[in-house]
């Protein structure tokens, strides 16, 4: 049997796992398919619990087959203050003449832009990631870890900022592998080579998206 990607509780013993893509109902966050967050208290309320200050129409992007440990955070573009004047304090959210005074100086400020998170990317427990990035297929984000910039695809990365740690692959693999983009294959077809996709090379996964005609171009 395949597992549903609409199932929140894919695993019925275990409710603290659960498949994301069936509990998110705000229009500004994508999950793909079978990407699943891992919590022991409360894994449902990711989309409000895990994803902070999302008050603007920047969006929260992830991709298939991610797994995310508990505590894993996700801070929007809305959680940035002015920082063009003397004073950071947020006068615009209390409303009245507050707001009436300052809104054109919120409003006109740059937005850090989406936040989007490949596919087969791995977050550590506690690890948080800053508006704006952008985080390779096949990452890994290490523990604790908190991501201020890009991370390229197939990179480990740990601390606090985050940077490289290694690359999971030489450049050529790399390659192979987004160019295979195995996530975008038919499940059955995911579902029938799964031990390659665990425990295989990057050849093999490249040779079988070649085999049926899947290889993309980068």
């Amino acid at each position: 049997m395949i597992p549903d990607p609409t199932t929140v509780h894919p695993l019925p013993a275990h409710e603290r796992v659960v498949f994301l893509k069936p509990l998110i109902s705000s229009p500004v966050i994508e999950v793909g398919d079978y990407t699943y967050y891992d919590d022991p208290d409360g894994a449902t309320g990711f989309e409000h619990r895990n994803v902070l200050y999302a008050y603007g129409p920047e969006r929260l992007i992830i991709g298939k087959y991610c797994a995310i440990a508990s505590g894993t955070r996700f801070l929007m573009a809305g959680a940035a203050h002015p920082t063009m004047g003397v004073s950071t304090f947020p006068f615009t959210m209390f409303g009245g003449e507050w707001t009436d005074r300052t809104l054109d100086i919120v409003t006109g400020m740059p937005s850090r832009g989406d936040t989007v998170v490949g596919n087969d990317v791995w977050f550590g427990c506690q690890a948080t990631v800053m508006p704006g990035v952008t985080i390779g297929d096949g990452a890994i984000i290490a523990a604790g870890a908190v991501v201020t910039a890009d991370v390229p695809p197939y990179t480990v990365v740990g601390g606090n900022p985050a940077r490289p740690i290694r690359r999971r692959f030489p450049d050529a693999d790399v390659e192979r592998l987004l160019r295979a983009a195995w996530w975008d294959w038919p499940v059955e077809l995911v579902t029938e080579h799964v031990r390659v996709i665990m425990a295989g090379a990057p050849a093999d996964i490249a040779r079988i998206a070649a085999e049926h005609g899947l290889e993309k171009n980068i």
